[in-house]
């Protein structure tokens, strides 16, 4: 019988330096072509009802599945449903959203380890919402970060993030009043937003930094300026194939003929040692991140495992 895990038992079984171990490990296994995702599908089932899927296999591990989430009545529910790759049996259905929250911010993390410069310890974040911070704290994981700066829209909501970023990770969070001075001096560059235009400019960009664009899958949100596709000079996706109908900066980019494709780097090309991203201290790297499938049943797996561990969840 399958195991159903709530968002609070998945909480307990599951933090960011175990979500690092497995994202970083399905991409290995990736690369040696022992697992496969697959790009999301989308589903508009009414005006304001939304559909998407996710699948992935990772026949290492012994496992594929998919995940689900919805949009319905401004309510989002997420759920990744892990089977067994040998029976084909059903082992867990997880809810999804903290979950998806740790996944999102190990991806960078795991990206930022191979990816920044290792001196590298100030970080600049534009936005501060929920999943800001998972991508802060994994990033502190990998790094020896002495300072963060937040922008956001709201004054209220990044001084509270700042506060709480302070206390949770021992670092000096500040908040500042724009996405120009979070900017500024920073070695890592963190933007995790919604917004349909540039919250980062190339002009702001300084040798040797290090982006993660993770705001957004969606072809018409554009977090970065072209200037600032242009500057790097390496770019590193998740997955190609997704970031070809979701990536919006790198769409347009595309059609204007200043990104072409094949020169873009897929992240387990990077973590297997295939080829390096960083190639000089004054490079500008940029990691954009749509979020993959892989990462979200590789967690669930860990997450089973330790409710199985710990004699929680609930048999169906």
């Amino acid at each position: 019988m399958p195991l159903y895990l709530t968002e609070q038992e998945v909480d307990r079984c599951i933090d960011m330096s175990a979500t690092l171990d497995v994202v970083e490990l399905s991409l290995e296994h990736q690369s040696d072509g022992g697992a496969l995702n697959n790009p999301r599908q989308r589903l508009t089932a009414a005006p304001d009802t939304h559909v998407n899927t996710m699948m992935a296999a990772d026949s290492t591990l012994g496992i594929f599945g998919f995940k689900t989430y919805t949009l319905a009545g401004g309510i989002y529910r997420f759920f990744v449903f892990l089977s067994d790759s040998h029976s084909g049996e059903l082992l867990a259905i997880v809810e999804a959203n903290r979950l998806g929250q740790l996944r999102t911010g190990a991806a960078t993390g795991i990206a930022t380890k191979h990816l920044a410069r290792g001196s590298a310890d100030t970080v600049g974040i534009i936005g501060s919402g929920y999943q800001a911070r998972t991508q802060l704290e994994a990033v502190c994981a990998v790094r020896g970060i002495r300072q963060a700066r937040v922008y956001s829209r709201s004054p209220e909501r990044r001084s509270v993030f700042a506060a709480e970023m302070s206390e949770s990770l021992s670092i000096e969070a500040v908040s500042v009043q724009s996405a120009r001075r979070a900017v500024d001096g920073a070695d890592i560059v963190i933007t995790i937003t919604n917004s349909r235009t540039p919250v980062l400019e190339g002009a702001w960009l300084e040798a040797g930094m290090h982006i993660d664009a993770v705001g957004g899958a969606d072809a018409y949100v554009t977090e970065l300026d072209e200037a600032a596709i242009t500057r790097a000079d390496t770019i590193i996706v998740d997955d190609r194939e997704q970031a070809k109908i979701e990536s919006g900066e790198l769409m347009m980019s595309a059609a204007r003929g200043t990104l072409i494709w094949e020169r873009t780097i897929e992240l387990w090309q990077i973590v297997s040692g295939q080829t390096h991203g960083r190639r000089r201290p004054q490079d500008i790297t940029l990691f954009k991140s749509l979020g993959m499938a892989l990462w979200d049943i590789s967690a669930a797996k860990a997450a089973y495992d330790r409710a199985v561990e710990l004699g929680l969840g609930r048999h169906l």
